[in-house]
């Protein structure tokens, strides 16, 4: 498995941004850690040797990127205002870098999926709903998407805007919706063990309905908690069988 190692300077974040790359050809999936997890997460916890067969036969190309959420809501030290501006941040690195440095290493005709389990999920799932327009699709693992989960209380309207439990059942853009209707990935998984929550999952994916969204939500049994071991079953199968 090809494995190259980035880094440049965030203007967005005023900080040195790593990225890992795995893989040379195939849709693009950008993975976003868990809580307070760095870009080499899904590495360390052997996720990576899981998704090998897909990204040496080239169907994916994986871009492994890093989190600010020590920096942000997880920062137990920051007020909670400069929690939600670092968080914006965040988002604009994202958008305005790591898309761009996705598309100069692929195309740009590549579809993008974004991917993440736990506090990563919910992240994966409010980049592409903010911005369908240049992200394709999600898959959301063992994901709470009401961002007051983590908030301890605090609520703004950048918690808002970036909470989909909260924004989705008011967004009435048309064009925004149509783009979101149009990706045919919109993959909702959860196992059912120890310290998951199916209900959450459940929740959300009655709003996409309520919208008009396709989406699928895949509800694994109680041998599923929530940890790496369900993780790394969940996402070799999807690429498997759904791309």
């Amino acid at each position: 498995m090809k494995r190259e190692l980035n880094s440049w300077y965030s203007p967005s974040l005023n900080k040195e941004m790593p990225v890992a790359v795995y893989g040379d050809y195939g849709f693009a999936l950008l993975l976003v850690p868990t809580a307070a997890a760095d870009y080499l997460e899904y590495e360390r916890f052997q996720l990576m040797d899981h998704i090998a067969p897909f990204i040496d036969a080239g169907k994916v190309k994986v871009f492994s990127i890093d989190s600010i959420n020590n920096e942000s809501w997880l920062n137990n030290n920051m007020d909670p205002r400069y929690k939600s501006i670092r968080h914006q941040q965040w988002n604009d690195y994202v958008f305005n870098e790591v898309v761009p440095f996705i598309r100069t290493n692929t195309s740009q005709e590549t579809p993008i999926i974004t991917c993440g389990a736990s506090f990563g999920a919910l992240h994966s799932m409010n980049l592409f709903l903010k911005r369908p327009d240049i992200i394709n699709g999600v898959i959301a693992m063992s994901g709470v998407y009401d961002l007051s989960e983590y908030t301890k209380g605090y609520f703004d309207d950048d918690v808002y805007f970036n909470s989909p439990a909260h924004y989705m059942p008011n967004l009435t853009d048309h064009n925004i919706l149509e783009q979101i209707r149009r990706s045919g990935h919109i993959h909702i998984l959860t196992g059912s063990g120890s310290y998951e929550d199916p209900g959450a999952s459940g929740k959300f994916a009655r709003i996409l309905y309520d919208k008009g969204i396709w989406y699928e939500l895949d509800v694994w049994g109680p041998e599923w908690p929530h940890d790496w071991n369900t993780w790394r079953a969940m996402l070799p199968h999807y690429l498997g069988s759904r791309f």
